[in-house]
């Protein structure tokens, strides 16, 4: 896919990004995120300053990242083995 020019609105300042196609989603949604974030520390908390609200987002949801389970390699491994397993049942049933 190509790449493409993208803004981003991120706690009041613009950021023009050049990204895959394929990742502008996942941009927008990370863009949202963070902007959600600072709005609720902005409310709940005394600090104007956007660099610390930043900050502050970065790391309230990298913290939050690190508590979801990560795929195990075996997982992944099982996983693809039942994908083949069922790919190979349906394949013999639709040419008996």
């Amino acid at each position: 896919m190509a790449d493409i020019s993208l803004k981003v609105l991120i706690a009041g300042r613009t950021y023009p990004l050049t990204i895959k196609q394929e990742d502008e989603s996942s941009v927008q949604y990370a863009a949202t995120l963070i902007n959600e974030k600072v709005k609720e520390l902005e409310q709940n908390y005394s600090v104007r300053d956007k660099q610390d609200l930043l900050a502050m987002s970065a790391l309230n949801l990298i913290a939050a990242q690190q508590n979801i389970p990560k795929k195990s390699p075996e997982l992944e491994k099982e996983i693809n083995q039942l994908d083949l397993f069922v790919s190979d049942f349906l394949q013999k049933e639709s040419n008996p």
